[in-house]
């Protein structure tokens, strides 16, 4: 059984990974095919109160190069500071935007490593 994020703000995480989306200039299509999903599941997933799988959360948050947690993000100020490494790749194939994620999620795991050496030494 897949796990889903089921929250009370559903509205919020389809308005943010929209928001995410369009500043970094995917279109729904790309993202569908480096997600590995039909177009029409993901246009639901920004359109629709439905549940996301949580699986699906984390592959996006590495594609887009956020935090999980900016997903559900009720401060569109915030939104906008959570663009950890974001950066366009028109022309790409998405065999190289898929390897992008991967990277995406080595250089957020390696901040969120530096966040809490940092915060281990000022204890």
């Amino acid at each position: 059984m897949e796990e889903h994020a089921n929250t009370p703000g559903m509205g919020i995480i389809q308005n943010n990974i929209k928001t995410i989306r369009k500043k970094l200039g995917y279109t729904q299509e790309t993202v569908a095919d480096v997600l590995g999903i039909a177009r029409s599941t993901y246009t639901e997933y920004e359109t629709k109160d439905i549940e996301i799988p949580l699986n699906t959360l984390e592959k996006l948050s590495d594609f887009f190069g956020v935090e999980l947690s900016s997903f559900f993000s009720e401060n569109e100020d915030q939104l906008k500071d959570t663009l950890v490494c974001a950066f366009r790749t028109d022309g790409v194939s998405v065999e190289d935007l898929r390897t992008i994620s991967k990277f995406k999620s080595i250089v957020k795991n390696y901040i969120k490593m530096r966040r809490i050496e940092k915060n281990g030494q000022n204890s």
